[in-house]
């Protein structure tokens, strides 16, 4: 199983950044899906998250600003982050998990700067 997170970069803040993940060796379609950030001394936090109907469900801090969606097809999840603040700064990790089955990529960095 490999969860291939990219789309991480510099960006100043109120810019946009998408994220990408791709999956293998795993029913894309049949898990669900999330994703979570990890800023420098803080755990790591649920940001969005998109079960395999479709619902989703984000952080009370990125709700207006992100939106997370799926494409089955690609057996890839997204995560499209506008108007970016400094305190979005963090490894972005994607995850999967259905049942007992739970499967993380390796992160991707967003830095945002002011």
């Amino acid at each position: 199983v490999q969860l291939q997170a990219s789309g991480g970069g510099l960006v100043q803040a109120g810019g946009s950044l998408r994220l990408s993940c791709a999956a293998s060796g795993i029913m894309f379609s049949v898990y669900d899906m999330g994703w979570y950030a990890q800023a420098p001394g803080k755990q790591r936090e649920l940001v969005a998250s998109i079960t395999n109907a479709g619902r989703t469900n984000y952080a009370d801090s990125v709700k207006g600003r992100f939106t997370i969606a799926r494409e089955n097809a690609k057996r890839t999840v997204y995560l499209q982050m506008n108007s970016l603040k400094p305190e979005d700064t963090a490894v972005y990790y994607c995850a999967a998990r259905r049942g007992n089955n739970e499967y993380w990529g390796q992160g991707t960095l967003v830095t945002v700067s002011s």
